[in-house]
């Protein structure tokens, strides 16, 4: 049975890994008609670097609905063919934030799919907090030597976040056109 937490700062998920071989996801909550497929593909790809080329293997998801939940997807994919022995780290706000978010029935299932194929769920607060999604999102960045990121604007969370892992050393692939400073 997975183990959950709710107090990562006394019990750290990088328990499963070393830091180099962990990459966190980022991306924004909308992504435009038209433009799925087309990040994806670039998504797809530079998971599949990150994992052949670099040994990676923990995937830290945030478990929000757009970019995360697709490549969080991506990664279930990939971990029900086991050819590179991929683990998912499903951090999230606290236990009921989904009871807080107005997510349609097929979006709730989506979801459930994604925490019951992770292969560890943690939460960073038992209950909400006014910052708490910032907690969440600097916590898969801390525990992370690698970004994958869907940021096409700046003054968001996405961008917050990108910018947090740059400033802290880690590596970020940004799969949209959009470039911030150090992204390939």
């Amino acid at each position: 049975m997975k183990r959950v937490m709710t107090d990562i700062y006394a019990e750290r998920y990088r328990d499963l890994s070393q830091e180099a071989q962990t990459c966190c996801l980022t991306g924004h909550r909308v992504i435009p008609p038209g433009e799925e497929k087309k990040i994806m593909i670039r998504a797809k790809n530079i998971l599949l670097r990150l994992i052949r080329e670099k040994n990676v293997r923990f995937f830290g998801v945030g478990g929000a609905v757009g970019f995360d939940m697709l490549a969080s997807e991506y990664l279930l994919d990939l971990k029900a063919h086991d050819e590179h022995q991929i683990k998912i780290i499903s951090v999230l706000p606290y236990p009921a934030w989904r009871e807080t978010e107005d997510w349609t029935d097929k979006l709730r299932a989506r979801e459930e799919k994604i925490l019951l194929g992770s292969d560890k769920v943690v939460y960073v607060r038992n209950e909400y907090e006014k910052n708490v999604f910032l907690l969440r999102d600097r916590k898969l960045v801390d525990c992370s030597a690698w970004c994958v990121s869907y940021c096409n604007r700046p003054r968001t969370g996405t961008a917050y976040t990108v910018k947090y892992a740059l400033d802290h050393g880690v590596k970020v692939y940004n799969a949209s056109s959009f470039s911030l400073r150090n992204l390939v």
